[in-house]
C-alpha cells in the first residue's frame, strides 16, 4: 500500500485524470482563527435570511465534528469558466449555472477518484463534501496552499483566477499538509468598486443579504425595493466581483462536457420573457437553478425585463 509522499503523489495524479484543476492538503484541526470572523458575521446578519448557516456553528470550525477519527482535509478545484457566454442585454446567469448541477458533476468524479486511491491506500474513512454540508470550502482551500482569499471573500489562484468551484474530503488519511500561499491583490478594489450593492463591505467580508447572488437565489420573499433596480441583468447569481478581477484574465475554457450550456444560451429577452414552467424544466431540470426554481427566476425576471413588470 502506498504512503507518505507516494500517496500524495498518486493522488495528485488522480486529481489530474479526472480533470481537476489542482489539489492541496491542510492538516484536520479546529480553525480557531476564524472562530471570532464567523461569529461577527452571524451577529451582524449578514446571512440574511439564510437561518442555516447559523446551525451547527461547531461542525463549521472542526471538521473532525464531521468525520471523527479525520486526519487531513483534501481539497480540490475544478473549472467552470466557459467558452461561450450570453448576450449581454439577455437576462443573465451566473457562468456557473450555464450546465448541469455542480453537485451532481463534482461529487460523481470524486467518488470514482476516492475509489481508485483506496485501491492504493487501503480503506478510508471519510466523506465528500461539495458545498453541501457545513464545511468552511474556501478557508481549507486557503489553508491547503490552493490560493487566497480575496476581497471580495472568494479563492484566488495565480494564474488561474476565481471561476472554479471548491470539494472537500475529510478523512483519515495522514497526508503531508501543503503551506499556505500569499495573498497577491495588493492595493486593488476593482471587485469592491463594481459591486452594484455595495455587498463587499471590508476586504475578504461580503455582506450576503446585499449580494445579487444572494437575492436573487437565497431570498424567497421578494426583492427588497432598494435593490430593485441594482440587479445588473442577472436572473440568477452574479459573476461581477469576478469578471472585474485582473486575475481572472488567466481563465480559460473548461473541458467538462456536462457544464455545457442548453439552447437557452441563445435565448433572447423576449423568449426569456415567454418562458413558462414546462419550458424552465426542460431547459434546467438538472440545473442549479433549481435552487431558486421557476417562480422566483420569473419574479426576478420583472426587474431586468420591463414588459415582464
Amino acid at each position: 500500500m502506498l504512503q507518505g509522499t507516494a500517496l500524495k503523489s498518486h493522488l495528485q495524479t488522480l486529481a489530474e485524470k479526472y480533470g481537476f484543476l489542482a489539489v492541496g492538503i491542510a492538516a484536520a484541526r479546529k480553525l480557531t482563527e476564524e472562530e471570532n470572523r464567523l461569529k461577527s458575521w452571524l451577529e451582524k446578519g449578514y446571512q440574511g435570511t439564510m437561518q442555516y448557516m447559523e446551525n451547527h456553528f461547531d461542525k463549521r470550525l472542526d471538521p473532525t465534528l464531521l468525520v471523527p477519527g479525520a486526519k487531513s482535509v483534501i481539497c480540490f478545484l475544478y473549472n467552470y469558466y466557459p467558452e461561450a457566454v450570453q448576450q449581454p442585454q439577455t437576462p443573465q446567469l451566473a457562468k456557473y449555472a450555464y450546465g448541469e448541477d455542480y453537485h451532481r458533476v463534482i461529487k460523481d468524479k470524486l467518488y470514482e477518484l476516492m475509489a481508485e486511491l483506496q485501491v492504493a491506500a487501503g480503506p478510508v474513512d471519510g466523506r465528500i463534501f461539495v458545498d453541501s454540508a457545513p464545511v468552511m470550502e474556501r478557508q481549507w482551500a486557503a489553508l491547503s496552499g490552493l490560493g487566497w482569499t480575496g476581497k471580495n471573500s472568494l479563492l484566488l489562484r495565480k494564474g488561474v483566477g476565481s471561476f472554479f468551484f471548491i470539494a472537500t474530503v475529510i478523512c483519515d488519511l495522514e497526508l503531508e499538509a501543503d503551506k499556505p500561499t500569499t495573498s497577491h491583490c495588493g492595493t486593488c478594489t476593482a471587485c469592491i468598486d463594481a459591486c452594484p450593492t455595495q455587498a463587499i463591505v471590508q476586504d475578504g467580508v461580503v455582506d450576503a443579504s446585499r449580494c445579487i447572488s444572494y437575492l436573487t437565489i437565497e431570498r424567497k420573499s421578494d426583492i427588497p425595493e432598494s435593490f430593485q433596480t441594482h440587479l445588473a441583468g442577472y436572473a440568477f447569481g452574479c459573476d461581477i466581483c469576478q469578471d472585474v478581477c485582473p486575475w481572472n484574465q488567466f481563465s480559460t475554457p473548461h473541458t467538462e462536457p456536462r457544464f455545457e450550456p442548453g439552447d437557452w444560451i441563445e435565448w433572447d429577452a423576449t423568449q426569456w420573457a415567454g418562458m413558462n414552467e414546462t419550458e424552465f424544466e426542460g431547459q434546467f431540470a438538472k440545473s442549479a437553478l433549481t435552487r431558486a426554481g421557476f417562480d422566483k427566476i420569473r419574479n426576478n425576471l420583472k426587474y431586468i425585463i420591463p414588459q415582464n413588470k
